[in-house]
């Protein structure tokens, strides 16, 4: 698989509004309309798919295979939105393997951050 154009260093940044559907009243834990860390993982692993997937060849994805460090650590209220920031810290070529570092901020304020590993794989 060609990983020509992966770099130690890209980096990209999305923002998502925090939604009903990502509070952890929607995972069964009744409590505050606030963004669940199952939500808030999930928005970090999406926002690395959006960083790298492009890059590769068209019959090439990505599959994550560890989150390591996540920490959850501010309150985001549905309505607010977060920034989630990506980082790719490395690019194991013989390995198909992609690493990177995420934060998640809301007013500047950090929400989250964990170090999130995927593995390139061929579709079908």
């Amino acid at each position: 698989m060609d990983t020509s154009k992966l770099e130690v260093g890209q980096s990209g940044r999305i923002n998502v509004e925090v939604t009903t559907e990502m509070t952890t009243n929607r995972t069964g834990n009744a409590g505050d309309d606030v963004l669940s860390t199952p939500a808030m993982l999930g928005l970090m692993e999406g926002a690395c798919i959006k960083q790298s997937d492009h890059l590769l060849d068209k019959n090439a994805s990505t599959v994550g295979y560890a989150v390591d460090g996540l920490r959850h650590v501010a309150r985001t209220d549905v309505g607010e939105t977060v920034e989630i920031s990506t980082s790719l810290t490395e690019v194991d070529r013989a390995k198909g393997r992609l690493t990177y570092e995420i934060e998640v901020t809301h007013n500047g304020s950090t929400v989250g951050k964990a170090v999130h590993k995927r593995a390139i794989i061929s579709k079908g």
